[in-house]
């Protein structure tokens, strides 16, 4: 199987004279979480149609496993799992019984049905529920339920939009494990606005901005984007701020309190061991030294803000026309 498990080139789509997607281009890696971030509107969902074949992309090229999706669509579908923010579920069928449904749609042969619906259901945390009706079980247990309709022929891509929306705290954390746990056998995108999804699951992020990608990098590196180099200090005898602004490496002393300030120093001149010593050689009284630290919140909305808010938000899902690729 090729390293390469998703490649989507050039991909744009209009819903009639509005363009909804420019010019995406992506790839994912066997082995990957993959997170495609962006706020409400900005073509989540309509990038995870297109890269799922349930609509069709207005030009562009979608390539699954060495499979071009529009050309060969049965043999690249075959190697996608997809949980697309609605779950798929026929509600008055029990868990095994929509479970095995689902394997026969995917193709999964006869002899191996028993051990694809063992492994999807130990893999969700299924098997205390396998016989009960999906309608009478929480929404955590039916979002399960939904990811294992999509991971129960073993797909080499699985495909998320959204997996862990309206689901309580244990409920969340529940899911991101088995995300992560999928993503150590197949490939996983998804699609989310949560921030902490990104830093608990992902191992690169997209960021998706009116539907251009306007930002691609590990999820470490997203943490670093221009974060500022500094810290945050509290003495009980501070000095006068010309002392501390004229210690070596300090760039910026800003006051926040009369006995705190920010300290901005650059990245490759780290002062923090020289102002310890000066505080305990001239009484200052050391308090506090907390290393400034910008959360993703903060980091998405510096790459975001940086883009044109001029365009038109992208319509509802709900009222977009699908088109299969067929």
């Amino acid at each position: 199987m090729p390293q390469i498990t998703l490649r989507a080139r050039n991909l744009t789509r209009c819903f009639g004279k509005q363009q909804i997607i420019h010019d995406l281009s992506l790839e994912l890696k066997r082995g990957e979480v993959l997170g495609l971030l962006g706020h409400n509107g900005a073509g989540k969902s309509t990038t995870l149609q297109m890269l799922t074949g349930c609509l069709l992309p207005g030009s562009g090229e979608i390539d699954i496993c060495g499979f071009d999706l529009r050309k060969t669509p049965v043999q690249a579908k075959a190697h996608i799992g997809y949980l697309p923010e609605t779950p798929p579920l026929y509600r008055e069928l029990c868990v095994e019984d929509f479970l095995t449904f689902a394997a026969r749609l995917r193709g999964v042969k006869t002899a191996d049905l028993t051990l694809a619906l063992s492994q999807a259901c130990l893999r969700c945390g299924l098997e205390s529920v396998r016989k009960k009706i999906i309608s009478t079980l929480s929404k955590g247990y039916q979002q399960r339920v939904g990811i294992a309709q999509a991971i129960i022929h073993s797909p080499a891509v699985i495909v998320l939009d959204e997996p862990t929306v309206g689901l309580d705290p244990s409920q969340i954390r529940d899911i991101r494990n088995l995300i992560r746990e999928l993503g150590n056998t197949s490939s996983v995108i998804l699609s989310t606005h949560l921030l902490g999804e990104v830093e608990s699951v992902c191992d690169r992020v997209e960021i998706l901005h009116h539907g251009r990608l306007i930002y691609s990098d590990s999820s470490r590196q997203m943490q670093e984007y221009g974060q500022a180099t500094g810290f945050i200090i509290t003495l009980r005898q501070p000095p006068v701020l010309s002392e501390l602004s004229a210690i070596p490496g300090i760039t910026s002393v800003e006051p926040l309190t009369d006995n705190q300030f920010r300290i901005l120093h650059a990245p490759e001149d780290n002062p923090t061991s020289l102002v310890l010593s000066l505080a305990a050689s001239h009484g200052w009284q050391l308090e506090q030294l907390t290393p400034l630290h910008e959360t993703l919140e903060d980091v998405f909305v510096k790459i975001t803000r940086n883009e044109t808010t001029d365009a038109t938000p992208t319509p509802s899902t709900s009222t977009e026309r699908t088109e299969a690729i067929i």
